[in-house]
């Protein structure tokens, strides 16, 4: 590799040349990891977020050659329909995995790849793994060495990247070929962390669709010849300078690159809400216990919240009686009205139900956001910190460390089985018993299949 190459070459080189015998355990392991859990909540949201509906139904009526599946709904569509429907789920619940510094790679990397793999007939397991250990490890160098403001919606942004390198090395092009996919991804890299702020859009949770579909059609372009942008990521226009303003660290992202994986770090989701308020609702749901708090003894839940918190509370009236589901995973208020009136979290707690739930909206009046610099979100995700005043005047204060899912207590094979099961059981039109027992064996085992896109046919 030589200096005078615009990272996307780079990126290109390693996205097509590395192979699953490069891959260190950790990075196989998170792979999988990644497929299992990504697949089970997109089943999940196609049963419980109404949204997704319309989009499906959209897509099918637009027909076309039936290429892939569409998880939950049964039935194949082009590739880069499904893709679409299945990323846009793949988020939609806000329960997909996450890197250690936030942001999602998986909704848009595993939609692309399965997508491409049953338009291609069925690949082997080794190359799905090795595709998603791929996207994941460039996802994280992009989302971890940016000069990143708050401002652009980096799973979306950086995503596209990542999950056109996945797609290409499904394909199997070349390094040049896989350039022009990058580059072609360019126009699909958008999106801005308004989508994730405001209140009373449904694109907050489908955003990743357009992501993976758009990832999808830069592969097949570039392996029908079209060509990209040989300066992308660091040309005067490039995305460095356009959306970073030029703050960047080249060595960091090139560091280790094709060596060390970044995809073993990945973190997996214990509650289906934004992966901002997992500290919080630990720290609520442990307070509680340990000090035989009952919900009826509460008077108020102070949560001190720094920059993206804070906007999770405002408007605060809004914020604590949520309008619609999408909303409710991005609102720490009713967030922390669930994990204090029930003791826990599932993905039954946020339904159609749960938004009009007497006990979950009082519990929400209750909370009171405090501000504090100290849970800024610089650069890894801050320990919330809460303080529970009850009737009597006590006041007792917790941080939420050693969260479930995180790097201190990662979730286990057994406990994502679990959490598989348990969301696919809820899928529009739920697999067997046996299917779904079928896909954990094959996606535990998926290093040797010779056709890994049996794992969808078993959940269809």
């Amino acid at each position: 590799m030589t200096d005078h190459l615009d990272l996307c070459h780079h990126f290109a080189k390693f996205a097509a040349e590395i192979g699953y015998d490069d891959l260190p355990e950790d990075a196989i392991e998170g792979a999988k990891k990644t497929i299992l859990d990504t697949l089970g909540v997109t089943l999940a949201a196609s049963g419980v977020e109404p949204a997704v509906q319309a989009l499906v139904q959209l897509l099918q009526e637009s027909g076309g050659k039936p290429e892939s599946t569409v998880l939950g709904f049964g039935g194949k569509l082009p590739a880069m329909s499904a893709a679409f429907a299945n990323g846009s789920m793949s988020h939609c619940l806000d329960f997909d995995d996450q890197t250690p510094w936030g942001a999602h790679a998986a909704s848009s990397i595993v939609p692309s790849v399965f997508a491409i793999a049953e338009r291609m007939g069925g690949v082997p397991g080794r190359t799905l793994i090795t595709a998603v250990a791929i996207g994941q490890d460039l996802f994280a160098r992009l989302r971890c060495n940016v000069g990143w403001n708050q401002n652009w919606n980096l799973s979306s942004m950086v995503g596209a990247f990542s999950a056109a390198a996945s797609a290409a090395h499904v394909l199997g092009l070349s390094a040049e070929q896989t350039a022009h996919a990058l580059g072609i991804a360019s126009q699909q890299s958008c999106g801005t962390m308004e989508v994730i702020f405001a209140t009373g859009s449904d694109l907050r949770g489908m955003y990743a669709g357009f992501t993976a579909k758009g990832a999808v059609i830069a592969a097949l372009l570039a392996q029908k010849g079209i060509t990209g942008i040989d300066t992308l990521f660091e040309g005067k226009a490039g995305i460095f300078n356009v959306y970073f303003g030029g703050k960047y660290d080249r060595e960091k992202m090139l560091d280790g690159l094709g060596v060390r994986f970044l995809g073993g770090t990945t973190l997996y989701k214990a509650w289906p809400a934004v992966g901002n308020s997992h500290t919080y609702i630990h720290a609520t749901i442990e307070l509680m216990k340990e000090k035989g708090i009952a919900a009826k003894d509460v008077e108020a839940i102070r949560a001190f919240v720094g920059d993206f918190t804070y906007t999770m509370c405002t408007p605060l009236e809004v914020r604590r009686a949520p309008s619609t589901l999408v909303d409710a995973k991005m609102s720490l208020p009713f967030i922390l009205g669930i994990a204090a009136s029930r003791g826990k979290m599932t993905i039954a707690d946020f339904s159609e139900a749960a938004l009009k739930d007497p006990d979950v909206l009082s519990m929400a009046a209750k909370v009171v956001p405090v501000q504090d610099p100290d849970q800024n979100w610089t650069f890894k995700l801050p320990d919330g910190r809460i303080e529970i005043v009850t009737r009597d005047g006590r006041v007792f204060g917790r941080l939420g460390d050693k969260i479930p899912g995180n790097a201190e207590a990662p979730l286990t094979w057994e406990q994502l089985s679990e959490k598989f099961v348990s969301c696919a059981s809820v899928a529009a039109i739920a697999p067997s018993d046996a299917g779904i027992a079928r896909a954990q064996m094959l996606i535990r085992e998926m290093e040797t299949l010779t056709d890994a896109t049996g794992i969808l046919r078993a959940l269809t």
